[in-house]
């Protein structure tokens, strides 16, 4: 029998790609997206089927909840991967933004989960990806807000798995850093402003992180291989999963040297 994935904000980037990637393994797709204007060639694979859904809404994800237990038998894996993000400085953040970004990337990890328990526990199986971010374990300027949803995720995630241990439902988290998709340069940013300091360093901090993003052009297929081994042979125990290079040497530093020294080293790159 053909396995099941269902992928949030599956519309472009990440999430798309891990669609397409999941579809040419044989596996049947769920992609979910706010309209299915979005669908685009998604529709041209017979084992993808697309359903609009807000993360943010409670009675979106109910109603789009309904609609894929009348369509779909089993659910084995859901993949929390709708995010957005905000490079902002804290005295300059709006709330329209803020409470986009907490609605987005934890609160609708929560209400997806919330949503879905039902359905596995019913099946008696399932397994939960948290998209979280290298940004969740490690914390750089202007990321006030992103790093901190992306924390929250950790948390509840983990928080979470004890509570469905029991019921042989998985829990896990990934990490990765800056893909190439257009994530970066479609990111949210506070306006420039009077205050020197903060145009050098929001101007100092995007330029580093576009540029790595550029770089990264094996990490993509990555990521979308290493979701699909993570889906096909899922841990009963909790993990996080670190992938690429530039996410596993950022754990492995920020374990390494401690507090002090990182921070010491994050000033050096980013406030000289």
């Amino acid at each position: 029998m053909k396995k099941t994935v269902l992928i949030t904000g599956a519309a472009r980037g990440i999430g798309k790609q891990t669609a397409l990637f999941f579809a040419q393994k044989g596996w049947n797709v769920i992609a979910t997206m706010l309209s299915l204007e979005e669908a685009d060639d998604l529709l041209a694979y017979p084992t993808i089927s697309c359903y609009e859904l807000d993360v943010t809404s409670t009675e979106s994800i109910r109603l789009a909840q309904q609609k894929i237990a009348q369509d779909h038998k089993n659910i084995d894996v859901i993949i929390n991967n709708a995010g957005v993000g905000y490079r902002s400085f804290v005295e300059l953040s709006e709330d329209e933004k803020i409470d986009a970004i907490v609605n987005i990337n934890w609160l609708g990890v929560v209400k997806v989960c919330r949503a879905f328990i039902p359905v596995f526990r019913a099946q008696k199986s399932g397994l939960f990806i948290n998209i979280s971010s290298i940004a969740g374990l490690v914390n750089l300027p202007l990321g006030s807000f992103y790093h901190a949803t992306k924390q929250a995720v950790e948390s509840f995630s983990e928080c979470m798995a004890y509570e469905l241990y029991d019921l042989n439902i998985k829990v896990c988290t990934v990490q990765f850093g800056n893909a190439p998709t257009s994530f970066q340069k479609s990111v949210p940013k506070s306006p420039a402003t009077s205050i020197k300091s903060y145009n050098d360093l929001m101007k100092k901090v995007t330029d580093l992180l576009l540029k790595k993003s550029n770089k990264n052009t094996n990490l993509t297929p990555l990521i979308t291989q290493k979701l699909f081994e993570i889906a096909s042979h899922p841990n009963r125990k909790f993990r996080r999963y670190t992938i690429g290079f530039d996410a596993n040497f950022m754990r492995l530093l920020r374990r390494g040297l401690g507090y002090r020294l990182f921070n010491a080293l994050i000033r050096k790159f980013t406030l000289k």
